[in-house]
């Protein structure tokens, strides 16, 4: 029997469990608002108007992706109903730019640079997620890329927004913005004019002086010395204004390269301080020098060689800065999603190359910064390595404030409904009231279905387990039979199967 007729004798129009990767699944996208919950999902989530730090661990196939984006549908949600109360959400889940840029700027090789890899280059890589979204949404863009702007924007960045907030925000671009396509500069430059932060013109007086006292000294001194055919002595200008133009000339040439070489030296730190984010060092010198020294003045710049502590402490203020300057366009507070660590391809599955990335995240200060939440979906293999730590990390890592959710695990009875829900989805009929048990003989229940998924343990393997079945059945039909009912004997069958398969890969026998 082939498996669409099966389907379509049952009403349904596709396959309810063939999905596997919850990101490429058309049918959970369909159910992000009906989707039964894992019972733990609102301890997860919290008061989205509140954000706070959450930290799970969960097998592959457990939902940890699926928890991620149903996270992010009801923030979305919040956002469009509470204007005024809106959280700007950071999907921290492709760690590949990341770390292919801490690579290309690294002199050691991929486990080394792992190894090395600080708390710091995760702020900034949250930060450059966090101003990329915030410059694109001021810009008028739209999308998932793009933070959600009110419609009085121009309004509020008049009357809201002071001029020393609006600087405070054109430099956090300076730093941090990465747009997907298109030059930094061009739009840094746009960024510039929608804030009313006006040209570059008064900040380069000192350039314009020195060339025209310059171009003034020449004159007078070229008239000056000229022959006494061509101007009379007495129409001879003083030599002392000669000398005065070419000394004012002087002193605006060297106040003048004092700040270019300034700027051109902080450009260059900031450079070497940020290197998960991809700068033009010339762009970013650039953008600088369109900034007055007074705009410069008491910024948070993240630099090296100023100790750990205080590298750290700049991006602290960085972030409480971005917070503070997201309140007038009614955001209260940012959440980040940190998932799929298992999958760059430098990581590739390792334990201990994800250890090397997520340990450093593990700090309390990191992971309470005020109107700021960290969703945190690990993989499982991160816990066994977190129960080996000493008391001392846990000390300071405080995970007993963090809304730990030690594995993510299902009940018989939660991915039945999982199961339901999907296949109700699936079916032609949007008023279809199609039970699991429609597909089995009268022999099986209800109750034996359910403690059958309950060995299924996540809702991947539930979903491997029924589309075995049902091509197990299929293969056993043959085309043109009327069976279209799965007996119990092929239930049984495949599920001893099944079981044996998920209790091997948790043994570490199996790879799936």
């Amino acid at each position: 029997m082939n498996i669409d007729t099966f389907f379509a004798h049952h009403g349904i129009g596709e396959n309810p469990f063939s999905a596997e990767e919850a990101r490429l699944d058309p049918v959970y996208g369909r159910l992000l608002d009906s989707e039964p919950a894992h019972p733990d999902f609102g301890k997860i989530l919290g008061r989205i108007e509140q954000p706070s730090t959450s930290i799970v661990f969960g097998e592959k196939g457990s939902g940890k992706t699926a928890i991620r984006l149903m996270m992010a549908k009801q923030i979305d949600e919040h956002n469009r109903r509470n204007p005024e109360q809106k959280v700007l959400t950071v999907v921290y889940d492709d760690l590949n730019p990341v770390l292919d840029n801490l690579l290309r700027r690294s002199h050691h090789n991929a486990q080394t640079m792992l190894e090395r890899l600080r708390i710091e280059d995760h702020q900034d890589a949250i930060l450059s997620l966090a101003v990329t979204q915030l410059v694109s949404g001021l810009l008028g863009q739209t999308g998932p890329d793009a933070a959600l702007m009110p419609n009085d924007l121009n309004k509020r960045i008049r009357k809201s927004m002071g001029r020393q907030n609006r600087v405070n925000l054109l430099v956090l671009a300076a730093l941090y913005d990465q747009p997907d396509a298109g030059a930094v500069l061009p739009r840094w430059k746009n960024l510039k004019k929608t804030l009313r932060l006006g040209s570059a013109v008064p900040q380069n007086l000192v350039y314009y002086g020195a060339v025209l006292l310059t171009l003034l000294g020449i004159l007078l001194v070229s008239i000056a010395i000229s022959p006494p055919a061509l101007i009379k002595p007495e129409h001879r200008p003083n030599m002392l204004l000669p000398g005065l133009s070419i000394a004012g000339a002087a002193i605006l040439w060297s106040t003048w390269g004092w700040r270019y070489l300034r700027r051109l030296w902080l450009g260059r730190k900031i450079w070497k301080a940020t290197p998960v984010v991809n700068h033009r060092i010339r762009e970013l010198q650039a953008m600088l020098a369109q900034l007055s020294r007074s705009d410069l003045a008491r910024q948070p710049f993240p630099l090296p060689g100023t100790g750990d502590r205080n590298e750290r402490d700049s991006r602290y203020q960085l972030t409480r800065r971005l917070i503070e300057l997201l309140r007038p366009l009614g955001y209260v507070g940012l959440v980040v999603l940190v998932d799929r660590l298992d999958e760059p391809t430098l990581v590739a599955g390792h334990a201990d190359r994800m250890k090397a990335i997520v340990w450093p995240m593990f700090d309390n200060k990191f992971l309470q910064q005020d109107r700021a939440g960290f969703k945190m979906l690990l993989p499982i293999e991160l816990r066994h390595m977190l129960h080996r730590e000493s008391s001392s990390f846990f000390q300071e890592a405080r995970l007993d404030k963090q809304h730990l959710i030690d594995r993510l695990t299902w009940s018989g009875p939660t991915l039945h409904d999982l199961c339901i829900g999907r296949l109700r989805a699936c079916c032609k009929s949007q008023e279809s009231t199609l039970e699991l048990t429609d597909l089995f003989e009268p022999e099986v229940s209800r109750d034996l279905l359910i403690d059958a998924l309950d060995q299924m343990n996540q809702p991947r393997d539930a979903f491997k387990f029924l589309y075995a079945v049902i091509q197990e059945h299929c293969r056993i039909v043959p085309q043109g039979d009327d069976r279209y009912k799965i007996a119990r004997l092929t239930l049984d069958s495949v599920r001893r199967n099944q079981a044996q398969r998920v209790q091997e890969f948790h043994r570490g026998l199996t790879p799936a």
